[in-house]
C-alpha cells in the first residue's frame, strides 16, 4: 500500500509593522498611546521609572552644563530627538538653535546627548544606534554603578567609530563641546553608594 501525504503549507510568522515617527505622532496626538513612551527602530516602548538616584545624577549634570557657555545652543532634559526611524528622549541633550527654533518639530540631531544608566545599560546603548543615524556627534552613557563614562564620538551611518570608556577616576571633556568637562571621582562621590 502506497500513502501521500498531502504537502503542508508554508507556516508564516505574523511580521510586525514598523511604526513611522509620524505615524508615532498621530497616534500619540489621538491618545492610542501610552504616556511616557518612546519610538525606536519602529517599535514603541515604554519608559522606565528614574531612580532618585537617576535623578540626582541626570541633575547634577544639568547644573554642569548649564555654568558653561552655550551660546547658540541650548539644553533639553527628557525631550525627544528626531532619528529615522526613531524618537528617542535622552536624559540630557545640547542642540544647536533656541528653544523657539523647535516650536514645530523636534530637533533632528545634537551635539551631545547623555543616558544615565543605573539598570538600562543594554537599553541606552540600543539607542546608540538612531542617535549616530541622527549624526549626533557625540553620546555619553553614564555607567554609574561602574564609575565610568562610556563616550560614542564619530557618527558613521548607523554606529559610532570612537568608544572611549573613562574611569573610574579621572576627567571626561566633551569633543563636541570642549568647556564640559567632568571629574569623574568627584562626581560620582556625589552618588550615594
Amino acid at each position: 500500500m502506497t500513502v501521500v501525504e498531502a504537502q503542508k503549507p508554508e507556516q508564516v510568522a505574523p511580521k510586525p509593522c514598523p511604526l513611522t515617527v509620524e505615524a508615532y505622532h498621530a497616534l500619540g496626538e489621538m491618545g492610542f498611546l501610552p504616556k511616557k513612551t518612546e519610538l525606536l527602530y519602529g517599535q514603541v516602548f515604554h519608559k522606565m521609572a528614574k531612580s532618585p538616584l537617576h535623578t540626582l545624577i541626570q541633575i547634577l549634570l544639568l547644573e554642569a552644563l548649564r555654568k558653561i557657555s552655550l551660546s547658540g545652543m541650548h539644553i533639553r532634559q527628557d525631550q525627544p530627538i528626531t532619528c529615522p526611524h526613531s524618537e528617542p528622549e535622552p536624559d540630557l541633550a545640547v542642540v544647536r538653535g533656541s528653544i523657539e527654533d523647535y516650536s514645530k518639530e523636534h530637533p533632528r540631531t545634537a551635539e551631545l546627548v547623555i543616558e544615565v544608566c543605573i539598570t538600562s545599560h543594554d537599553y541606552d546603548r540600543d539607542k546608540l544606534r538612531a542617535y549616530a543615524m541622527a549624526d549626533v556627534k557625540e553620546a555619553w552613557l553614564i555607567l554609574v554603578p561602574e564609575k565610568q563614562v562610556e563616550v560614542h564620538r564619530l557618527p558613521s551611518g548607523e554606529r559610532f567609530r570612537e568608544r572611549i570608556v573613562h574611569g573610574p577616576g579621572g576627567r571626561v571633556v566633551s569633543s563636541s563641546l570642549p568647556q564640559f568637562g567632568v571629574d569623574l571621582d568627584a562626581f560620582f562621590a556625589a552618588a550615594p553608594k
